[in-house]
């Protein structure tokens, strides 16, 4: 046992930074965890608990910045950093090596890349369309000036929840070629365009979120790394996500049904042929949610929902 955990076992919460997203269950759920994988560290919130209750931390984000501000909170005891995207072979192969115990993902933005305009993940007017997490690939303008219309139809389409994504996506190959998409204000107008006038703030942010998952590509993300992540934990561990997309959740939401069905076989084979066991069960059943006391002072928790599974005791 690496800590016992109770009311008093609680980390301190820290006035500097701001609290992250559900840390109170996700604490929880952590249980008697001695090695905690934060497949996500951004500024160290939640890994910043694991450490507090005596946790052996393994810290992975794609975002050079994000680690700088982490080592400098944490520091370098009982943690290991690594600059990777989590579903890389190389951060696969660290998380294997960890053994741990508890793996987190929260698959969110932080509040630091958000309000940093330069980053390019909002839609306040002049901002650039950026939207890397790491410092390579391609940027939301490189996307939005290159994408066939088709493609940009299926992002707006599955991404976005958007029922007009034909249109918008002929709007924006309109627009480009008489001049390129450079700023925010560029795909703005786009979705006012279509959408009309009236269009706001959750439309921008419903349709901005769809661009900025394509190009970190984070569903495709989340699908090579799920089955890699559970199969990495120690027998009985939790591999616990929050997510903030439907997308995103429905994908989490299937996997663990799988998993925790003992047998996944077509219905109309006669004879079972496939693992023939559970590989561990959902707990709880229902995502947990941000409670009224969280959403008051962050409402950027509305949409967070957190899924655990806990893996079978056997070897």
């Amino acid at each position: 046992m690496c800590f016992s955990l109770s009311g008093s076992a609680m980390p301190h919460r820290s006035t500097t930074f701001h609290v992250p997203v559900l840390l109170e269950p996700v604490v929880a759920a952590a249980g008697k965890a001695c090695r905690a994988v934060d497949a996500t560290l951004g500024d160290g919130g939640h890994a910043a608990a694991f450490l507090e209750l005596g946790m052996q931390v393994l810290g992975i984000d794609r975002d050079p910045e994000a680690l700088t501000i982490s080592r400098a909170r944490l520091g370098e005891n009982r943690i290991q950093y690594l600059l990777a995207p989590f579903a890389s072979s190389e951060a696969m192969a660290a998380v294997q090596k960890f053994r741990a115990d508890f793996i987190l993902l929260d698959l969110g933005v932080s509040s630091r890349q958000l309000d940093q305009e330069a980053r390019g993940f909002t839609f306040r007017p002049g901002a650039p369309l950026d939207m890397r997490m790491g410092a390579s690939g391609l940027s939301a303008a490189d996307i939005l000036n290159t994408a066939p219309a088709g493609a940009l139809e299926t992002l707006f389409r599955d991404q976005g929840d958007e029922r007009r994504a034909r249109r918008l996506a002929t709007e924006i190959v309109r627009r480009r070629t008489r001049q390129p998409f450079t700023t925010s204000d560029d795909l703005v107008n786009a979705i006012r365009a279509t959408l009309g006038a009236k269009a706001g703030p959750s439309e921008f942010a419903r349709l901005f979120q769809a661009v900025r998952m394509a190009v970190n590509d984070e569903a495709g993300q989340l699908t090579r790394a799920l089955s890699a992540f559970r199969d990495a934990l120690n027998p009985g561990g939790r591999l616990s996500i929050i997510t903030y997309h439907s997308g995103e959740d429905r994908l989490v939401k299937q996997a663990f049904r799988d998993w925790a069905r003992s047998c996944v076989c077509p219905p109309e084979l006669p004879v079972c042929i496939c693992r023939g066991r559970a590989l561990g069960r959902v707990e709880p059943r229902k995502p947990i949610l941000p409670g009224p006391n969280e959403l008051a002072v962050n409402s950027r928790a509305r949409s967070a929902k957190l899924r655990i599974f806990q893996t079978d005791n056997a070897a």
